[in-house]
């Protein structure tokens, strides 16, 4: 019997960190519990679950992924300037993530880019937009659904 790889209707338990090119580590469950999903669910952005389609039981493995599989390229059109009036009796700085609501009542969260006395400039895209991302892993269990 061979050994079940990675494909569509499998259940994968893996260890996973996410790393800037840097070096930086943005994610990992290397020191907690595996995560585990069913392909396709959701719950792994597309890219990278193609990087490890075929991989089986037991692989250790780096890859890179680019932005366009990961979370893609910055888009211009997500960087908002408001008046300074919607963030009454907040202390801003450089960097503060916000939260909206839009009007579905989703949250939107948004990092602060520049302000003034007038107006306030917020980025709505992805941190992680634009990086070129290092996704390793170690599958610990792959099964058929």
């Amino acid at each position: 019997m061979t050994e079940q790889r990675i494909a569509q209707n499998t259940e994968v338990k893996l260890h996973f960190a996410l790393h800037l090119e840097n070096g930086d580590t943005v994610d990992s469950t290397f020191d907690k519990a595996p995560a585990v999903f069913k392909v396709g669910d959701g719950n792994l952005l597309p890219g990278f679950e193609a990087a490890i389609f075929g991989f089986k039981a037991g692989d250790k493995r780096t890859v890179v992924v680019p932005p366009e599989n990961a979370f893609g390229q910055p888009n211009p059109q997500n960087v908002q300037t408001m008046p300074r009036s919607q963030f009454q009796d907040m202390e801003l700085s450089q960097g503060l993530l916000v939260i909206f609501n839009d009007a579905a009542n989703t949250e939107l969260p948004g990092v602060v880019k520049a302000f003034d006395d007038a107006q306030v400039t917020v980025d709505f895209n992805h941190p992680l937009a634009g990086k070129t991302l290092s996704f390793e892993v170690e599958i610990l269990e792959v099964k058929a659904l």
